[in-house]
């Protein structure tokens, strides 16, 4: 079968198309027949190896944690799925292998694939929704009623967590770039404002709020200036470095740690196919294209939430 690898750490051109041979599904896994993966930024810090100490991972490595297939072998043990079914899932962030014409997965990560959307578009909900679930759901808990900022709300993770923020009821303000109002708008947010201004002060863009997501990086400095955005007893959560906490106001930080989750995923899904989660995929690119794909990301180029298309 056809699949990129790279056989060692280092920049782009350590990605190779390669032939290598067909896995075969053990124990409690499934051989899916790969339609499409997608690119997320961590797939280039893994390549890198600058995750290697926060990531063991072995070589070779066939990038791509997202993936959405139809089911073509069942391992032993293997219930609920069949040969023939459409199924998406996150690999695990030390396992990898999306961008193959073949891949093998723990049948429990896998859930149906939308059925309201292409099956080579859902492979960009896995890894950034569970992100994004993690972030407005597991970490944030946000509820009707509550003020939310959601900083570099564009992005293929942060437009998910203002869906979900919107969802649950909270009042959204979400920070990016003028060319992303009229679809933030359209995802239910209150306002959309420009960069933040962070020495301006939470009252210039109307907080401070009782939940601030965060997935801009700034310097750590930078960083510490977020926690006065955030309302006494109100909670920020960062996926782009540590923002500490404020004890004297109670107010508490957390991290996105994204990992896989079949139950969380299936969530996701129906939210996908009740018509409430919209995905904005910027571009489908096949899969020879993948080197110039972790290129432009790690140029500052890339568009947007980038599918890669295997089948």
């Amino acid at each position: 079968m056809k699949a990129i690898r790279y056989h060692e750490f280092g920049s782009t051109e350590v990605l190779r198309h390669e032939e290598v041979e067909r896995p075969a599904p053990g124990a409690g896994q499934v051989l899916l027949k790969v339609a499409a993966t997608s690119f997320n930024p961590v797939d280039d810090h893994i390549r890198l190896g600058v995750l290697a100490a926060a990531i063991p991972t072995t070589l070779p490595v066939t990038p791509g944690l997202d993936v959405a297939g139809t089911v073509a072998e069942l391992g032993d043990g293997v219930g609920g799925l069949q040969v023939g079914d459409q199924v998406i899932a996150m690999l695990p962030l030390n396992e990898h292998g999306g961008t193959a014409e073949y891949a093998v997965v723990a049948a429990d990560l896998v859930t149906a694939a939308p059925r309201s959307i292409t099956l080579t578009d859902a492979a960009a909900l896995p890894l950034t929704g569970l992100a994004a679930r993690q972030a407005s759901v597991e970490l944030a808990g946000i509820t009707t009623g509550q003020t939310v900022l959601v900083n570099g709300a564009g992005g293929a993770v942060g437009s998910l967590v203002v869906q979900l923020a919107v969802q649950a009821g909270a009042k959204v303000t979400a920070v990016d770039g003028p060319q992303h109002t009229d679809r933030l708008i359209g995802y239910g947010a209150a306002q959309v404002v420009g960069p933040l201004d962070l020495d301006a002060g939470p009252a210039a863009v109307g907080g401070p709020f009782d939940v601030v997501v965060n997935h801009v990086r700034f310097g750590p400095g930078d960083l510490a200036k977020l926690t006065p955005y955030v309302a006494d007893g109100g909670i920020v959560v960062s996926s782009a470095g540590p923002v500490p906490a404020d004890d004297a106001r109670s107010v508490r930080t957390a991290a996105v740690w994204v990992s896989p989750d079949a139950s969380h995923l299936a969530d996701l899904v129906s939210r996908v196919d009740d018509g409430v989660l919209k995905l904005h995929v910027v571009d489908r690119r096949p899969m020879q294209d993948l080197p110039a794909v972790h290129q432009a990301s790690a140029g500052g180029k890339l568009p947007g939430k980038t599918v890669i298309i295997v089948a």
